[in-house]
C-alpha cells in the first residue's frame, strides 16, 4: 500500500486565500484516488450504525456523545486488513476511501448528539408519551440533513481560506496518514488494541448483565450520616464504558467530576437530608434537587464562554456575507468546479425547511409562526456553531440550546414540548454542520473530493436516524427508568428542567432550589471567566465547569469511575507517551464499543424473553 503523496499538515500556508486554494489544487488534491466507493458507503454505514448504538448507550450513562472519526478510521483500517487476510477483498482500503468511509460513520454515529437524545429523552420524561417512530426518524433525519446543507456555504471561508484548525479533523487526518503507511504497522497495532479491548469489554458485560456473575457496583463497608456510602451513590461501578469515557476526556475534566461528585454526594446531599429538604437517601431524590444548581452551572458557563468568544461570533456573520458575495461572483472553474455548488444550500433549505416546520407544528404543537422563526434562527446558530467548533473543537450545544429554550419560553409560554424540540432544531443543525466541516477539514488536508464527503455525510445521517429511534425505544422502555442509577441520562434531566423553568417559571420551586440556581449561575460565570483570563499555567488547576455541573446530575459512582479512567490515561501519557499515543484512544474506544454493543444485545435478549432481567 503506497503512502499518501501529501502530508496532512502543509509545511507552509500561503497567505492569500486564492493562492492557498491554487496551492491545494496543485500539491494536495488527489483527483484520481478512490474516494466514495460502494464498499466505503456500506462499511461506513455498518460502522456508523454500530457507533450510533454505542453512543446512545454511553449518552444515557454519562451525558456525553463520544468522538466517532478517530475510532471509525482505525476500525475501518483494521476491518479491511482482516478481510484482506481472509481473501474476502483484494484491493486494500485507500486513505481517501477511509476518509469517505469515516465521514459516513461520523454522520451516523453523532446522531445522538446536538441535543437529539437529550431532547427526545427529556420529552419522554415530561410527557410520558412516546412519539411515533417513523415521525421521529423523519424529524432527526431532516434536521441533520439541513445541518449538512448549512455547512456548504461556509466551507471555503472557514477551511480553504481562513484555515481554521478543526482539531479533531486535523487529528483524524494525521491518524489516517499514519496508519496508511507502507508498513501499516501502526494502523494494525491500533486496530488490534481496539479489537482486543472491545472483546474484553463485551465478555465482561455479558458476565455482569446476562449471567450476573459480576456485581454492578461494589460498595465500601463505610457509613455516612447513618447510611452506607453506596446509598449516597459513592461506590465503585463495574462498568468499563465509564473508564473508557474518562480516558478520552481531559484529566482536568476527570478530576473536576470527582471533586463535584464528592461535594455533591458526600457533603451537599447529607446536609440536604439533615435539613429535611431531601427526604429520601436515593439518587433520584438527591438529583431532583441538585439538578438545579448543576444545570445553572452548565448553562451559565456555556453562555459566558460563548459571549466571551464575541470576536468569533462577529466573524461568523461578517464572513457569511463575504461567502455569499464571493460565491455569487464565482464561476465553475478551478476550485469552484470541485467544491459543492453554492446553490445546493438554498435548494436544500427550500426543500427541508418546510418539512421541519410542518413536523414542529404537527408533532409538538408549536405555532406555525413560531416554527417559521425556528429554522432560519437555527441555521444562523449553525453558522456560529461551526466557527466556534473550528476554533475551539467544542460545538456550543450547551449554550445554543438554552438560548433557543429561553426564546421559545417567552414567545410560546407553557409549551414545554415545543420548548424542548425547538432547541433540538438549533442543536441538531449546529452539530451536523460542525461535524461535516470537521470531516471536510480532514478531507482538505488529505486531498479528498468535497462533494463526495457531502454525499457520504448524507448517507450517514439517514442511517443514524433509522438506527437511533428504535435503539432509544429498546433501551428506554419506560420513562421512569430515565434519571435513575441504571440510566442517569444527565443531559435529559438538565434539558427537561431548563425547559420547565423557561416554560412555567421557577416560582413553584423550593426556596432553597431558587437560591441554588443563583449560586450555580454565579459559579458558572466565575469558572468560565477564570478559564478565559487566568494565567495559562494556572488553568489546569481550575475546576472545569462542565465537569462540576455534570457531576451534580450523575451518580457519584459514575464520577469515580470516569476519574479513574482519566487518571490512568494521564499517567500513561506522562510516563510512557509513545505507548499512550498507540493505546489510549484505541483501548478506550474498544471498551466503550464492547460494553455498549453487548449491553444493547443483552437488553434485546431480555425484551424478547431469551434472558431473565
Amino acid at each position: 500500500m503506497s503512502a499518501p503523496s501529501a502530508s496532512p499538515v502543509p509545511a507552509a500556508v500561503p497567505a492569500d486565500a486564492s493562492t492557498r486554494e491554487a496551492d491545494w489544487l496543485k500539491n494536495t488534491y488527489r483527483p484520481h484516488d478512490a474516494n466514495l466507493t460502494v464498499r466505503a458507503v456500506v462499511v461506513g454505514m455498518l460502522i456508523g450504525a454500530a457507533m450510533c448504538l454505542s453512543n446512545i448507550y454511553v449518552f444515557f450513562k454519562t451525558g456525553w456523545s463520544m468522538g466517532v472519526t478517530l475510532t471509525a478510521c482505525i476500525l475501518a483500517f483494521g476491518s479491511f486488513q482482516l478481510l484482506q487476510a481472509l481473501r474476502i477483498v483484494k484491493k486494500p482500503l485507500g486513505p481517501l476511501e477511509n476518509n469517505a468511509l469515516t465521514t459516513v460513520a461520523s454522520g451516523a454515529g453523532y446522531m445522538t448528539g446536538g441535543g437529539n437524545m437529550a431532547a427526545f429523552g427529556a420529552l419522554f420524561m415530561i410527557t410520558t408519551v412516546r412519539p411515533d417512530t417513523i415521525s421521529m426518524i423523519a424529524w432527526f433525519g431532516v434536521i441533520a440533513a439541513l445541518g449538512v446543507f448549512a455547512a456548504i456555504p461556509i466551507k471555503r471561508q472557514l477551511i480553504n481560506q481562513e484555515g481554521l484548525a478543526f482539531p479533531t479533523g486535523t487529528a483524524t487526518a494525521e491518524t489516517i496518514q499514519s496508519i496508511h503507511t507502507a508498513a501499516a504497522g501502526g494502523g494494525a497495532g491500533k486496530a488490534a488494541w481496539l479489537g482486543g479491548s472491545a472483546v474484553f469489554a463485551a465478555v465482561f458485560t455479558w458476565l455482569r448483565d446476562a449471567w450476573h456473575w459480576i456485581p454492578g457496583t461494589i460498595g465500601l463497608p463505610v457509613t455516612l450520616a447513618g447510611h452506607s456510602l453506596a446509598q449516597w451513590t459513592i461506590a465503585l461501578k463495574a462498568e468499563v464504558v465509564l473508564l473508557g469515557g474518562g480516558a478520552l476526556m481531559s484529566f482536568r475534566t476527570g478530576w473536576s467530576m470527582l471533586l463535584g461528585g464528592l461535594l455533591t454526594y458526600a457533603v451537599l446531599a447529607p446536609a440536604l437530608v439533615a435539613q429535611g429538604i431531601v427526604t429520601t437517601v436515593s439518587y433520584k431524590a438527591i438529583v431532583a434537587w441538585t439538578l438545579w444548581p448543576g444545570a445553572a452551572i452548565l448553562v451559565a458557563s456555556g453562555l459566558t464562554s460563548f459571549a466571551l468568544d464575541y470576536k468569533s461570533i462577529g466573524r461568523s456573520f461578517s464572513g457569511l456575507t463575504r461567502v455569499f458575495r464571493k460565491q455569487a461572483e464565482a464561476g465553475d472553474s478551478g476550485i469552484a468546479a470541485i467544491e459543492c455548488p453554492a446553490w445546493w444550500f438554498p435548494v436544500g433549505f427550500v426543500v427541508l425547511a418546510p418539512v421541519v416546520t410542518a413536523l414542529m407544528v404537527g408533532l409538538f404543537q408549536i405555532p406555525l409562526w413560531a416554527g417559521l422563526i425556528a429554522v432560519p434562527l437555527a441555521v444562523v446558530m449553525g453558522f456560529v456553531a461551526a466557527r466556534v467548533t473550528g476554533e475551539t473543537d467544542v460545538t456550543p450545544t450547551k449554550a445554543l440550546g438554552p438560548v433557543t429554550q429561553m426564546i421559545y419560553g417567552i414567545i410560546t409560554p407553557g409549551n414545554v414540548a415545543g420548548n424542548i424540540m425547538s432547541a433540538n432544531v438549533t442543536g441538531g443543525i449546529g452539530l451536523h454542520a460542525a461535524d461535516l466541516l470537521t470531516t471536510l477539514k480532514t478531507g482538505w488536508l488529505l486531498g479528498a473530493k468535497p462533494r463526495h464527503q457531502v454525499y457520504a455525510q448524507l448517507f450517514g445521517v439517514v442511517v443514524g436516524a433509522i438506527v437511533v429511534v428504535p435503539a432509544f425505544n429498546l433501551i428506554i422502555p419506560d420513562p421512569s427508568v430515565l434519571g435513575g442509577e441504571a440510566w442517569p441520562a444527565p443531559s435529559c434531566v438538565v434539558w427537561a428542567g431548563v425547559s420547565q423553568a423557561f416554560a412555567h417559571g421557577v416560582s413553584a420551586l423550593h426556596p432553597s432550589s431558587k437560591s441554588a440556581i443563583l449560586i450555580g449561575l454565579a459559579l458558572g460565570v466565575a469558572l468560565a471567566l477564570a478559564e478565559k483570563f487566568a494565567p495559562k499555567r494556572l488553568r489546569p488547576l481550575l475546576p472545569s465547569p462542565s465537569g462540576i455541573g455534570i457531576a451534580m446530575v450523575i451518580p457519584g459512582s459514575n464520577c469515580i469511575a470516569m476519574f479513574l479512567g482519566a487518571a490512568g490515561a494521564e499517567w500513561l501519557r506522562r510516563k510512557h507517551p509513545v505507548l499512550a499515543e498507540k493505546t489510549v484512544v484505541p483501548v478506550a474506544s474498544g471498551l466503550i464499543a464492547g460494553e455498549s454493543l453487548m449491553g444493547i444485545l443483552v437488553a434485546l435478549l431480555i425484551v424478547t424473553g431469551f434472558l431473565a432481567a
